[in-house]
């Protein structure tokens, strides 16, 4: 396909599209027929048919010590450290309340730290955290756990105390080398603070290395995508997360930190991603889903060989389990049969459990049909294939016959699967299948496609 083409296809498709961690979207829960005691006992149920497989821990810890003002996750800024184990005993209570209402020891199959800023807790909180978990459960035999850490602040006794708890996987949020860039997004690093944590995760027997870059961020221009990835190369990390840049200050007051005249242009940021993608394709890098790419030597990329990769909110994993619980302020929860979210504010977040009570505030009870298209986006997302066995009525024959002309899908006997181009528009074909996605609504809920 010529450029121009492709470049066609990119504009075309450039609208605001979920990222579909999860099905139904967060803003299409039904949350008038949800409850606390339903939301109980569809775990316990979960528990009871899917436990044998492992749980998967999604642990949010929300603190940071500057405000990086691109980021769009939920977080506390403070300098004071004695935060910490409060915030620690009270994921360690919430995790309490779930065993207690399971009637066997879980089997930790994943444990994901995520923030904020997990590095902003010393080792030792953290590995008592990990104790502090494993201290009712079982490990699945082919348990897996990682973190995010800030290239700033982990050192060599965080990936230590980690790799010694029994994580192998670390994700470190780049985001861009240039130091214009770095200025007005706060997030300031070197790539030799980069490259020492690296060095130190490889040293310590880290099987897998995640670099999250983000194209469309102020001041971006293709030159500095340019260098920032030829230095990636330098490192070569097993997987890397390539985001758009999503631009929301009436939620995020902190990207008022610049103007939308300091962003770069939509037809300049669609060139960004143009050449951020063509360059990890040229080093090797597979594109195994939206925004994901690794080296073949990594475990996802034999996962979505094999068909066993899965989506869920941590991203893409190779863990297909059905049980997964957050713990944490703001922490989503996904046990298969509902999903359910946690209050918002620390403050809330430490009086619910301080109280003895579960902190979660709204959530969803999955359907029938909710399932049913859960699997046909997971199948998208995960496979890059649909039999014609699970297309419906509801599914717009003449969007899906356009992506067929425009080479993003193929039609055989089976199915429709998606083409090498057709990789770079994963979200809008996954959106053929949402019956809940109107881009009316979705231009002031989602972020770009592209």
């Amino acid at each position: 396909m010529e450029q121009n083409q492709i470049a066609q296809l990119i504009k075309k498709y450039d609208v605001p599209v979920p990222r579909y961690t999860s099905y139904p979207t967060v803003p299409d829960w039904n949350t008038a027929t949800f409850s606390l005691e339903k939301y109980k006992g569809r775990a316990i149920e979960a528990f009871q048919n899917f436990g044998k497989d492992g749980v998967s821990l999604y642990i949010h810890l929300p603190y940071c010590e500057s405000l990086c003002t691109y980021c769009g996750c939920n977080t506390r800024i403070t300098v004071n450290h004695a935060v910490e184990k409060p915030y620690i005993d009270a994921v360690l209570k919430e995790w309490q309340l779930y065993t207690q209402l399971f009637e066997d020891r879980p089997i930790i199959k994943e444990i994901h730290l995520g923030g904020g800023t997990p590095t902003f807790f010393s080792p030792e909180h953290l590995s008592s955290l990990i104790a502090g978990l494993l201290q009712n459960a079982d490990l699945h035999k082919d348990y897996e756990f990682s973190f995010e850490g800030h290239p700033n602040n982990t050192t060599y006794e965080h990936l230590k105390a980690l790799a010694n708890a029994g994580f192998s996987r670390v994700s470190f949020g780049i985001q861009d080398f240039d130091e214009k860039v770095q200025v007005a997004i706060n997030r300031r690093q070197s790539f030799e603070q980069v490259k020492q944590v690296t060095e130190w995760s490889r040293e310590l027997g880290y099987k897998s290395v995640n670099f999250d870059l983000i194209y469309g961020l102020p001041f971006q221009t293709g030159a500095s995508i340019k260098n920032t990835i030829e230095l990636v190369e330098r490192l070569m990390p097993e997987r890397i997360a390539f985001y758009s840049y999503a631009h929301v200050p009436w939620k995020r007051p902190g990207q008022r930190a610049y103007s939308e005249a300091d962003l770069p242009k939509a037809a300049d940021k669609r060139d960004l991603n143009k050449l951020g993608t063509d360059m990890l394709l040229d080093m090797g890098y597979k594109m195994i889903g939206m925004d994901h790419f690794t080296l073949n030597s990594d475990s996802l990329y034999a996962a979505s060989l094999e068909g066993k990769l899965h989506r869920n909110f941590m991203g893409y994993t190779t863990n297909p389990g059905k049980l997964l619980i957050g713990l944490g302020v703001s922490s989503i929860s996904d046990i298969d049969a509902a999903y359910a979210q946690n209050v918002k504010t620390v403050e809330g977040y430490m009086q619910h459990i301080e109280a003895g009570e579960f902190a979660i505030f709204k959530g969803h009870l999955m359907t029938e049909e909710d399932w049913l298209t859960k699997a046909k986006i997971l199948l998208v997302a995960c496979e890059k294939h649909i039999s014609n066995a699970l297309i419906s009525e509801k599914v717009d024959r003449r969007k899906m016959q356009a992506m067929i002309a425009e080479g993003l899908l193929e039609e055989s006997e089976n199915g429709y699967s998606v083409t090498q181009i057709g990789s770079q528009f994963l979200r809008n074909i996954c959106a053929l299948f949402d019956p809940n996605y109107q881009t009316e609504r979705a231009g002031k809920t989602f972020s770009q496609a592209v």
